[in-house]
């Protein structure tokens, strides 16, 4: 079975907490939003390949600013080495970002429910819409209010077994989608740098992530 692969959420501008990350992660996420205007710094400290996410305030991010400043962000993290962005579905000017995007990097095109996590019918639109709007990568995150909504979210992984997709649940009830997601064919899950930093509720560690797939025989 392919080695899960595990992305480091990294929303502070500590270079140890990063080198630290690095250890245990696959590839790295700049959120932009979180860390502020070090990020570029940061970014050019990468030893792995790294996602530019710059999240909106609607889908649970920190960016206070205009939207055409925040996708700007996000297209100035291409010109740094960005090797994927994350674009929000709901993004204004969407198919023109995402062209501008793919001229040099993958696009990632990711929604977000902070609420619930809606019916596998409706899951499954969502995906069609991020690949009608040009996504590499398609990123369906929600909240879980039942254990169930964790077969919800894992499903949808296997509807689109020919596409790359990342579907995991957030909150306490969601925890077990988010290890799961890479061991049923999602591309990768996410983990915070350590404990406290975590950037989406139920979020485990890179390190606490690693370690639970090597007892698994998944290293």
């Amino acid at each position: 079975m392919t080695r899960p692969r595990i992305c480091a959420a990294i929303t502070g501008s500590d270079l140890a907490e990063l080198r630290q990350a690095e250890r245990f992660a696959d590839l790295v996420e700049l959120r932009i939003d979180r860390i502020g205007d070090g990020w570029q710094e940061l970014a050019r400290q990468l030893s792995k390949p790294w996602i530019a996410c710059n999240r909106r305030a609607a889908e649970g991010g920190g960016w206070g600013r205009g939207e055409a400043e925040r996708v700007g962000e996000l297209l100035r993290a291409v010109g740094l080495g960005a090797d994927i962005v994350d674009i929000e579905l709901e993004t204004s000017d969407l198919a023109e970002a995402v062209r501008a995007v793919k001229r040099q990097a993958e696009c990632l095109v990711s929604f977000h429910d902070l609420l619930g996590t809606p019916a596998l019918a409706g899951l499954k639109e969502i995906v069609r819409r991020e690949l009608a709007a040009g996504a590499d990568i398609c990123k369906v995150v929600t909240t879980a209010q039942t254990l169930e909504d964790n077969m919800s979210v894992l499903d949808l992984i296997s509807e689109f077994g020919w596409a790359r997709v990342v579907s995991f649940a957030m909150g306490p009830l969601g925890a077990v989608s988010r290890v799961l997601c890479p061991l049923v064919g999602g591309d990768f899950t996410y983990g915070s740098a350590e404990a406290g930093r975590e950037s989406a509720p139920g979020q485990m560690t890179v390190r606490e992530l690693r370690q639970l797939y090597d007892r698994m025989g998944q290293c």
